[in-house]
Protein backbone atom coordinates (compact mmCIF):
# COMPACT_ATOMS: atom_id res chain seq x y z
CA UNK A 1 0.00 0.00 0.00
CA UNK A 2 2.96 2.19 0.58
CA UNK A 3 3.84 1.91 -3.24
CA UNK A 4 0.22 2.29 -4.48
CA UNK A 5 -0.69 5.77 -2.16
CA UNK A 6 2.82 6.84 -0.90
CA UNK A 7 4.79 6.58 1.94
CA UNK A 8 3.67 9.61 3.73
CA UNK A 9 0.00 9.34 2.64
CA UNK A 10 0.49 6.08 4.69
CA UNK A 11 2.03 7.48 7.65
CA UNK A 12 -0.62 10.16 7.97
CA UNK A 13 -3.73 8.00 6.66
CA UNK A 14 -2.33 5.51 9.50
CA UNK A 15 -2.26 8.27 12.31
CA UNK A 16 -5.71 9.65 11.44
CA UNK A 17 -7.33 6.31 11.76
CA UNK A 18 -5.64 5.63 15.06
CA UNK A 19 -6.39 8.87 16.22
CA UNK A 20 -10.05 8.12 15.23
CA UNK A 21 -10.08 4.61 16.87
CA UNK A 22 -8.55 6.65 19.97
CA UNK A 23 -11.29 9.13 19.93
CA UNK A 24 -13.58 6.39 19.76
CA UNK A 25 -12.26 4.19 22.82
CA UNK A 26 -12.76 6.93 24.61
CA UNK A 27 -16.46 7.69 24.31
CA UNK A 28 -17.17 3.87 24.24
CA UNK A 29 -20.18 3.17 25.63
CA UNK A 30 -20.17 -0.23 26.34
CA UNK A 31 -16.86 -2.76 25.86
CA UNK A 32 -17.92 -3.91 22.18
CA UNK A 33 -17.13 0.30 21.00
CA UNK A 34 -14.07 0.16 23.22
CA UNK A 35 -12.80 -3.04 20.77
CA UNK A 36 -13.75 -1.67 18.05
CA UNK A 37 -11.17 1.64 18.90
CA UNK A 38 -8.69 0.16 20.46
CA UNK A 39 -8.55 -3.16 18.73
CA UNK A 40 -10.03 -2.15 14.70
CA UNK A 41 -9.02 1.18 14.00
CA UNK A 42 -6.17 1.41 15.86
CA UNK A 43 -4.80 -1.70 15.45
CA UNK A 44 -5.50 -0.55 11.40
CA UNK A 45 -3.71 2.97 11.79
CA UNK A 46 -0.85 1.08 13.34
CA UNK A 47 -0.16 -0.97 10.63
CA UNK A 48 -0.72 1.53 7.95
CA UNK A 49 1.65 3.85 9.69
CA UNK A 50 4.97 1.77 11.36
CA UNK A 51 6.13 0.53 8.13
CA UNK A 52 6.57 3.42 6.20
CA UNK A 53 8.76 4.81 9.14
CA UNK A 54 11.02 2.31 8.34
CA UNK A 55 10.94 2.40 4.81
CA UNK A 56 11.64 6.25 4.86
CA UNK A 57 14.48 6.08 7.19
CA UNK A 58 15.91 3.17 4.86
CA UNK A 59 15.59 5.50 2.20
CA UNK A 60 16.95 9.05 4.15
CA UNK A 61 20.11 7.02 4.96
CA UNK A 62 22.09 5.21 2.96
CA UNK A 63 24.47 3.78 5.49
CA UNK A 64 25.23 1.75 8.33
CA UNK A 65 26.39 4.11 10.73
CA UNK A 66 23.63 7.01 10.20
CA UNK A 67 20.24 4.47 9.94
CA UNK A 68 21.77 2.58 13.41
CA UNK A 69 21.24 6.30 14.39
CA UNK A 70 17.46 6.30 12.85
CA UNK A 71 16.62 3.36 13.25
CA UNK A 72 18.16 3.67 17.09
CA UNK A 73 15.85 6.50 17.88
CA UNK A 74 12.89 4.66 16.29
CA UNK A 75 13.06 1.44 18.13
CA UNK A 76 14.34 3.24 21.32
CA UNK A 77 11.19 5.72 21.62
CA UNK A 78 8.83 2.62 20.99
CA UNK A 79 10.63 0.59 23.62
CA UNK A 80 10.10 3.59 25.83
CA UNK A 81 6.72 3.83 25.10
CA UNK A 82 6.14 0.02 26.04
CA UNK A 83 7.54 -0.03 28.81
CA UNK A 84 6.56 3.66 30.00
CA UNK A 85 2.96 2.82 29.07
CA UNK A 86 2.00 1.35 32.71
CA UNK A 87 3.39 4.32 34.31
CA UNK A 88 1.65 7.28 32.00
CA UNK A 89 -1.62 5.23 31.91
CA UNK A 90 -1.52 4.60 35.65
CA UNK A 91 -1.45 8.44 36.49
CA UNK A 92 -3.95 9.18 34.64
CA UNK A 93 -6.03 6.00 35.21
CA UNK A 94 -5.84 6.63 38.87
CA UNK A 95 -5.91 10.20 39.11
CA UNK A 96 -8.82 11.16 36.25
CA UNK A 97 -10.12 8.49 34.48
CA UNK A 98 -9.02 5.61 31.67
CA UNK A 99 -10.60 7.49 28.97
CA UNK A 100 -8.45 9.92 29.47
CA UNK A 101 -6.03 8.31 28.06
CA UNK A 102 -7.29 7.55 24.95
CA UNK A 103 -8.20 11.11 24.51
CA UNK A 104 -4.18 11.92 25.15
CA UNK A 105 -3.81 9.67 22.35
CA UNK A 106 -5.85 11.67 20.40
CA UNK A 107 -4.44 14.69 20.98
CA UNK A 108 -0.56 13.43 20.12
CA UNK A 109 -1.32 11.76 16.98
CA UNK A 110 -2.92 15.46 15.74
CA UNK A 111 0.29 17.02 16.45
CA UNK A 112 1.98 14.16 14.50
CA UNK A 113 0.11 14.77 11.26
CA UNK A 114 0.87 18.37 11.77
CA UNK A 115 4.54 17.64 11.98
CA UNK A 116 4.48 15.03 9.26
CA UNK A 117 3.38 18.17 6.77
CA UNK A 118 7.24 18.91 6.32
CA UNK A 119 7.95 15.40 5.09
CA UNK A 120 8.57 14.94 1.28
CA UNK A 121 7.73 11.10 -0.20
CA UNK A 122 10.97 10.14 -1.66
CA UNK A 123 9.29 7.87 -4.55
CA UNK A 124 5.91 9.03 -6.56
CA UNK A 125 2.74 6.47 -5.82
CA UNK A 126 2.36 3.75 -8.51
CA UNK A 127 -1.35 3.65 -8.78
CA UNK A 128 -1.01 0.89 -11.41
CA UNK A 129 -0.29 -1.61 -8.59
CA UNK A 130 -2.89 -3.70 -7.30
CA UNK A 131 -3.11 -4.90 -3.38
CA UNK A 132 -3.76 -8.84 -2.52
CA UNK A 133 -6.98 -8.06 -0.57
CA UNK A 134 -7.84 -11.41 -0.43
CA UNK A 135 -4.66 -12.49 0.76
CA UNK A 136 -4.81 -9.69 3.47
CA UNK A 137 -7.93 -11.43 4.45
CA UNK A 138 -5.91 -15.21 4.90
CA UNK A 139 -3.35 -13.64 6.73
CA UNK A 140 -4.94 -11.47 9.14
CA UNK A 141 -7.61 -14.49 9.61
CA UNK A 142 -5.17 -17.51 10.23
CA UNK A 143 -2.67 -15.11 13.00
CA UNK A 144 -5.66 -14.17 14.86
CA UNK A 145 -7.06 -17.71 15.11
CA UNK A 146 -3.46 -18.79 16.27
CA UNK A 147 -3.36 -16.61 18.43
CA UNK A 148 -7.21 -17.14 20.02
CA UNK A 149 -5.91 -20.74 20.16
CA UNK A 150 -3.00 -20.22 22.06
CA UNK A 151 -5.46 -18.10 24.85
CA UNK A 152 -8.02 -21.40 25.20
CA UNK A 153 -4.28 -22.92 26.88
CA UNK A 154 -5.81 -24.88 29.96
CA UNK A 155 -9.42 -23.44 29.23
CA UNK A 156 -10.83 -25.57 26.76
CA UNK A 157 -8.92 -28.35 24.78
CA UNK A 158 -11.25 -29.04 22.38
CA UNK A 159 -11.66 -24.95 21.18
CA UNK A 160 -7.40 -24.47 20.83
CA UNK A 161 -7.33 -27.74 18.76
CA UNK A 162 -10.23 -26.76 16.26
CA UNK A 163 -8.77 -22.45 16.62
CA UNK A 164 -4.78 -23.95 15.69
CA UNK A 165 -6.86 -26.49 12.84
CA UNK A 166 -8.75 -23.40 11.37
CA UNK A 167 -5.38 -21.15 11.59
CA UNK A 168 -3.17 -23.23 10.30
CA UNK A 169 -5.64 -23.78 7.17
CA UNK A 170 -5.87 -20.79 6.33
CA UNK A 171 -2.24 -19.72 6.45
CA UNK A 172 -1.93 -22.75 4.49
CA UNK A 173 -4.61 -21.38 1.98
CA UNK A 174 -2.52 -18.03 2.07
CA UNK A 175 0.57 -19.52 1.49
CA UNK A 176 -0.96 -21.63 -1.49
CA UNK A 177 -2.64 -18.13 -2.88
CA UNK A 178 0.47 -15.99 -3.04
CA UNK A 179 2.14 -19.07 -4.74
CA UNK A 180 -0.62 -18.95 -7.27
CA UNK A 181 -0.63 -15.35 -7.86
CA UNK A 182 3.82 -15.56 -7.77
CA UNK A 183 3.38 -18.36 -11.02
CA UNK A 184 0.48 -16.38 -12.73
CA UNK A 185 2.73 -13.19 -12.91
CA UNK A 186 0.87 -11.36 -10.61
CA UNK A 187 2.03 -9.65 -7.63
CA UNK A 188 0.73 -11.16 -4.16
CA UNK A 189 0.30 -9.52 -0.81
CA UNK A 190 3.95 -11.20 0.41
CA UNK A 191 6.54 -12.09 -1.61
CA UNK A 192 7.67 -15.77 -1.16
CA UNK A 193 11.17 -14.50 -2.24
CA UNK A 194 11.87 -12.43 0.73
CA UNK A 195 12.31 -15.90 2.72
CA UNK A 196 14.96 -16.73 0.62
CA UNK A 197 17.74 -14.80 2.21
CA UNK A 198 18.97 -16.57 5.29
CA UNK A 199 20.64 -13.58 6.82
CA UNK A 200 16.83 -11.53 7.27
CA UNK A 201 15.46 -14.98 8.06
CA UNK A 202 17.49 -15.29 11.11
CA UNK A 203 17.02 -11.60 12.00
CA UNK A 204 13.62 -11.39 11.88
CA UNK A 205 13.57 -14.29 14.74
CA UNK A 206 15.67 -12.28 16.32
CA UNK A 207 12.89 -9.53 16.29
CA UNK A 208 9.93 -11.86 16.94
CA UNK A 209 11.84 -13.07 19.63
CA UNK A 210 12.65 -9.33 21.51
CA UNK A 211 9.19 -8.43 21.49
CA UNK A 212 7.76 -11.57 22.92
CA UNK A 213 10.04 -10.85 25.75
CA UNK A 214 9.38 -7.37 26.26
CA UNK A 215 5.87 -7.53 26.10
CA UNK A 216 5.09 -10.93 27.88
CA UNK A 217 7.95 -9.72 30.62
CA UNK A 218 6.03 -6.49 30.86
CA UNK A 219 2.67 -8.55 30.98
CA UNK A 220 3.96 -11.02 33.93
CA UNK A 221 5.67 -8.53 35.86
CA UNK A 222 2.32 -6.32 35.42
CA UNK A 223 0.19 -8.52 36.47
CA UNK A 224 2.18 -9.85 39.59
CA UNK A 225 2.49 -6.81 41.42
CA UNK A 226 -1.08 -5.82 41.06
CA UNK A 227 -2.62 -9.01 41.64
CA UNK A 228 -0.48 -11.22 43.70
CA UNK A 229 1.36 -7.91 45.36
CA UNK A 230 -1.42 -5.63 45.16
CA UNK A 231 0.03 -2.42 43.77
CA UNK A 232 -1.76 0.14 42.24
CA UNK A 233 -1.00 1.31 38.53
CA UNK A 234 1.32 3.76 39.51
CA UNK A 235 3.35 1.81 41.86
CA UNK A 236 3.35 -0.74 38.75
CA UNK A 237 4.13 1.92 36.17
CA UNK A 238 7.29 3.75 38.88
CA UNK A 239 8.70 0.36 39.05
CA UNK A 240 9.38 0.04 35.19
CA UNK A 241 10.78 2.84 35.08
CA UNK A 242 13.94 0.86 35.14
CA UNK A 243 13.17 -0.93 32.37
CA UNK A 244 12.20 2.59 30.35
CA UNK A 245 15.75 3.65 31.89
CA UNK A 246 17.71 0.28 30.18
CA UNK A 247 15.79 0.97 26.90
CA UNK A 248 16.68 4.92 26.75
CA UNK A 249 20.07 3.88 27.65
CA UNK A 250 20.94 1.62 25.29
CA UNK A 251 18.36 2.32 22.15
CA UNK A 252 20.04 6.23 21.89
CA UNK A 253 23.71 4.78 21.83
CA UNK A 254 22.92 2.55 18.88
CA UNK A 255 25.23 4.87 16.14
CA UNK A 256 27.70 4.82 18.39
CA UNK A 257 27.81 1.00 19.63
CA UNK A 258 27.30 0.79 15.18
CA UNK A 259 30.28 2.13 14.67
CA UNK A 260 32.30 -0.71 17.15
CA UNK A 261 31.13 -3.11 17.05
CA UNK A 262 29.20 -5.58 14.82
CA UNK A 263 25.59 -5.82 14.30
CA UNK A 264 25.63 -9.55 14.99
CA UNK A 265 27.77 -8.76 18.29
CA UNK A 266 25.08 -6.11 19.62
CA UNK A 267 22.21 -8.64 18.71
CA UNK A 268 23.67 -11.45 20.68
CA UNK A 269 25.17 -9.25 23.28
CA UNK A 270 21.68 -7.69 23.98
CA UNK A 271 20.07 -11.28 24.22
CA UNK A 272 22.45 -12.35 26.76
CA UNK A 273 22.07 -9.08 28.98
CA UNK A 274 18.03 -9.40 28.63
CA UNK A 275 18.38 -13.28 29.61
CA UNK A 276 20.62 -12.24 32.79
CA UNK A 277 17.38 -9.41 33.64
CA UNK A 278 14.98 -12.94 33.41
CA UNK A 279 16.87 -14.55 35.60
CA UNK A 280 17.06 -11.91 38.09
CA UNK A 281 13.68 -11.47 38.23
CA UNK A 282 13.20 -15.17 39.08
CA UNK A 283 15.92 -15.57 41.17
CA UNK A 284 15.49 -12.09 43.56
CA UNK A 285 11.54 -11.99 43.22
CA UNK A 286 10.01 -13.38 46.22
CA UNK A 287 6.21 -13.11 47.87
CA UNK A 288 7.52 -11.16 50.72
CA UNK A 289 10.84 -9.24 49.05
CA UNK A 290 10.58 -6.10 48.82
CA UNK A 291 10.26 -3.55 45.37
CA UNK A 292 13.61 -2.99 45.19
CA UNK A 293 13.94 -6.73 43.93
CA UNK A 294 12.47 -5.78 40.53
CA UNK A 295 14.75 -3.22 39.64
CA UNK A 296 18.11 -5.10 38.57
CA UNK A 297 16.21 -7.54 36.41
CA UNK A 298 13.92 -4.70 34.38
CA UNK A 299 16.68 -2.29 34.04
CA UNK A 300 19.31 -5.30 32.40
CA UNK A 301 16.11 -6.55 30.58
CA UNK A 302 15.59 -2.90 29.72
CA UNK A 303 19.17 -2.57 28.94
CA UNK A 304 18.97 -6.05 26.85
CA UNK A 305 15.96 -5.37 24.81
CA UNK A 306 17.52 -1.30 23.61
CA UNK A 307 20.95 -3.27 22.94
CA UNK A 308 19.44 -5.32 20.15
CA UNK A 309 16.23 -3.89 18.72
CA UNK A 310 18.01 -1.54 16.70
CA UNK A 311 20.62 -3.72 14.72
CA UNK A 312 18.09 -6.68 14.19
CA UNK A 313 15.71 -3.83 12.50
CA UNK A 314 19.20 -2.75 10.37
CA UNK A 315 20.42 -6.08 9.31
CA UNK A 316 16.57 -6.92 8.20
CA UNK A 317 16.28 -3.99 6.11
CA UNK A 318 19.94 -3.57 4.92
CA UNK A 319 19.87 -7.72 4.24
CA UNK A 320 17.35 -5.97 0.31
CA UNK A 321 17.67 -3.11 -2.00
CA UNK A 322 15.87 -0.17 -2.29
CA UNK A 323 13.15 -1.77 -4.45
CA UNK A 324 12.51 -4.19 -1.94
CA UNK A 325 12.36 -1.78 1.29
CA UNK A 326 8.50 -1.49 1.34
CA UNK A 327 8.12 -5.11 1.48
CA UNK A 328 10.68 -6.18 3.94
CA UNK A 329 9.72 -3.22 6.30
CA UNK A 330 5.98 -4.64 6.14
CA UNK A 331 7.17 -8.21 6.83
CA UNK A 332 9.42 -6.65 9.91
CA UNK A 333 6.78 -4.78 11.33
CA UNK A 334 4.26 -7.75 11.12
CA UNK A 335 6.38 -9.92 12.82
CA UNK A 336 7.59 -7.94 15.24
CA UNK A 337 3.79 -7.34 15.99
CA UNK A 338 3.18 -10.93 15.99
CA UNK A 339 5.91 -11.04 18.77
CA UNK A 340 4.14 -8.99 21.13
CA UNK A 341 1.15 -10.52 20.61
CA UNK A 342 2.32 -14.16 21.52
CA UNK A 343 4.34 -12.75 24.60
CA UNK A 344 1.39 -11.52 26.07
CA UNK A 345 -0.74 -14.55 24.91
CA UNK A 346 1.83 -17.03 25.58
CA UNK A 347 2.66 -15.30 29.09
CA UNK A 348 -1.05 -14.67 29.92
CA UNK A 349 -1.89 -18.75 29.13
CA UNK A 350 0.34 -20.08 31.91
CA UNK A 351 -0.94 -17.13 34.14
CA UNK A 352 -4.22 -18.16 33.94
CA UNK A 353 -3.70 -21.85 34.09
CA UNK A 354 -1.58 -21.36 36.99
CA UNK A 355 -3.32 -18.59 38.59
CA UNK A 356 -3.86 -20.37 41.57
CA UNK A 357 -0.78 -20.98 42.32
CA UNK A 358 0.21 -17.27 43.14
CA UNK A 359 4.27 -17.20 43.13
CA UNK A 360 4.77 -20.35 41.32
CA UNK A 361 2.35 -19.12 37.83
CA UNK A 362 5.24 -16.05 37.97
CA UNK A 363 8.07 -18.33 37.89
CA UNK A 364 6.52 -20.91 35.22
CA UNK A 365 5.91 -18.05 33.07
CA UNK A 366 9.25 -16.12 33.36
CA UNK A 367 10.67 -19.68 33.14
CA UNK A 368 9.30 -20.13 29.81
CA UNK A 369 10.08 -16.63 28.02
CA UNK A 370 13.36 -17.56 29.32
CA UNK A 371 13.04 -20.53 27.08
CA UNK A 372 11.94 -18.84 24.21
CA UNK A 373 14.98 -16.12 24.70
CA UNK A 374 17.35 -19.18 23.98
CA UNK A 375 16.16 -19.94 20.85
CA UNK A 376 16.41 -16.30 19.87
CA UNK A 377 20.08 -16.31 21.34
CA UNK A 378 20.87 -19.54 18.91
CA UNK A 379 19.28 -17.51 16.17
CA UNK A 380 21.77 -14.90 16.76
CA UNK A 381 24.38 -16.80 16.67
CA UNK A 382 24.45 -17.73 12.82
CA UNK A 383 24.36 -13.90 11.65
CA UNK A 384 26.91 -13.24 9.43
CA UNK A 385 29.22 -10.13 10.56
CA UNK A 386 27.77 -7.78 7.50
CA UNK A 387 24.53 -8.46 5.95
CA UNK A 388 24.94 -8.34 1.72
CA UNK A 389 21.83 -6.82 0.14
CA UNK A 390 20.16 -9.47 -2.04
CA UNK A 391 19.67 -8.17 -5.38
CA UNK A 392 16.65 -9.39 -7.70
Amino acid sequence: MTDILGRKRCLTGGLAVYGIGAFVAALAPALGVLVLGYSAFEGVGSALMIPPIYILATMFFDDLQSRARAFGMISGLGGIGAAAGPLIGGLITTAISWRVTFLLQAAIVGVIVLLCRGITDPVSPDRSRRFDTFGAVLSAAGMFFVVMAILQIGANGLLVALLMMLGAGLLLWFFLHIRSLERRGIEPLLSTSLFKNRTSNLALVTQNVQWLLLMGSSFVVSVYIQVVRGYSAIQTGLIFTAATAGILASALSAERLAKRHAQRTLIRAGFVVTLVGVGLLLALVRETSGVLTFVPGLLLLGIGIGLMLTPSVNVVQSSFSEERQREISGLSRSISNLGSSLGTAIAGTILVSAAAKGNHSYALAMGALALIGLGGLAAAMFLPTNPVPQRD
